[in-house]
């Protein structure tokens, strides 16, 4: 077999390596291996990939092959800067023939004796996310067959990465939001009620959840709220507005002040996050509900013998858009019977409908029954077979006398 018969060879090999690792190796585990079949590939002694961490905007050392020091010591390299900031900042191959503190910003490598360099950015449907890497302990001229055949590599690699991290962050994401979603709803005297999560057909999870808690003086806190956007990034907003809302909840009992508060700690921490929220305090017995609605849709009430209608109060702008909006409180009656009906976008928008036609189907849906039957009614008319297409989350809770168990 010739020498680039060998090269293709191997990288077949290597290509068939990565699918196997895809569904059996962690990433750690996966680049060990790939770096390892790296520098046997093209005959070099080091191999290393660094990852972008998007917050800091700097290269952070993740893999290494002879070059474990690196990743021990969590070597960081500015975008723009030394070698492989400039291969990420340019988005393009460079080589080095003789490394120095002028080209080079890691003293790892530099004590290590790499005396040339080959580098090139690991890039995924046209983003860059990493750098690989690979250098010699003796001079070499790396040509242009060499950097094609580093590239190719890196593009495997960094598929394999994308893959295995988005993994990683939507298992993260799922554990994130199920702990900050109320495992059991409490039992409140008066209330009947039942909440659903579903995540969107895309997999993962979002910035969508629901809660409710008792407050001082009998009373009951109840929100729901959508960040907007997907993934870790939404959830971790979502449960920090959600810890946030619960500690101003205890502070006062006007839901417009705690939304107010609210969207000032979010104008400050979450600076450029949108966020719809609707906040209801259910007074002792649960005859009377203020609310107030940060751009979240109202709520729907259904009685007994009577159409399902929208509750009337004022809508005030969504968290993090307008500073120092005077947000207001509404207060509704609740009779006996009556079930009120919470909900995020992702029950009511469609592409192939409008937003008017969502609403009336949902308010043809919602009944004066029990809460855990009118979840399950609201979903079967409003999905039927299909996943959905956003997240949802959904809270129905209906006026009793006395206590009664949660569905």
């Amino acid at each position: 077999m010739t020498p680039l018969g060998e090269d293709a060879e191997q990288l077949r090999r290597l290509e068939a390596l990565t699918d196997r690792a895809l569904a059996h190796l962690d990433l750690e585990s996966l680049l060990d291996e790939l770096l390892a079949r790296v520098t046997d590939l093209l005959k070099v002694d080091t191999a290393e990939v660094l990852l972008v961490d998007g917050n800091t905007n700097e290269l952070v050392a993740t893999a290494a092959k002879d070059l474990e020091d690196e990743v021990r010591q969590g070597i960081r390299v500015p975008v723009g800067k030394g070698f492989a900031g400039t291969i990420f900042a340019t988005g393009r191959p460079r080589t080095i023939e003789r490394v120095d503190e002028s080209n080079v910003v890691s003293p790892v490598i530099r004590s290590r004796g790499i005396r040339s360099l080959m580098g090139v950015p690991l890039v995924v449907t046209g983003e860059v996310i990493g750098v690989l890497h690979v250098g010699t302990r003796y001079h070499r001229v790396f040509n242009d067959d060499d950097v094609h055949l580093l590239q190719a590599v890196a593009d495997r690699v960094a598929l394999a990465t994308q893959a295995r991290r988005a993994d990683v962050e939507r298992v993260a994401s799922v554990v994130l939001q199920r702990s900050l979603l109320p495992g059991r709803l409490p039992s409140v005297p008066g209330l009947e009620m039942a909440g659903r999560y579903l995540p969107g057909g895309t997999g993962g999870v979002g910035g969508d959840w629901y809660d409710v808690f008792t407050l001082p003086g009998g009373r009951t806190g109840v929100a729901i709220g959508d960040v907007v956007g997907r993934g870790m990034p939404a959830a971790v907003v979502m449960g920090r507005l959600r810890s946030a809302l619960r500690a101003y909840a205890l502070e006062t009992n006007d839901p417009a002040e705690v939304l107010e508060r609210l969207d000032h700690k979010a104008q400050h921490f979450e600076a450029g996050q949108m966020t719809t929220v609707l906040y209801m305090v259910f007074e002792p017995g649960a005859s009377q509900v203020a609310l107030s609605s940060a751009g979240h849709f109202l709520p729907l009430m259904a009685m007994p013998g009577q159409p399902t209608v929208t509750v009337d109060v004022p809508v005030d702008p969504p968290l993090g858009t307008l500073r120092d909006v005077k947000r207001d409180s509404g207060v509704i009656s609740c009779p006996e019977g009556a079930v009120l009906l919470l909900f995020t976008d992702g029950l009511v928008e469609r592409r192939d409908e409008s937003i008017t036609e969502g609403l009336q189907r949902l308010q043809a849906a919602v009944t004066a029954t029990p809460p855990n039957s009118v979840c399950e009614a609201v979903l079967f008319k409003m999905l039927g077979s299909q996943s959905p297409p956003d997240d949802i989350a959904l809270l129905a809770l209906r006026r009793t006398i006395g206590s009664s168990p949660n569905a």
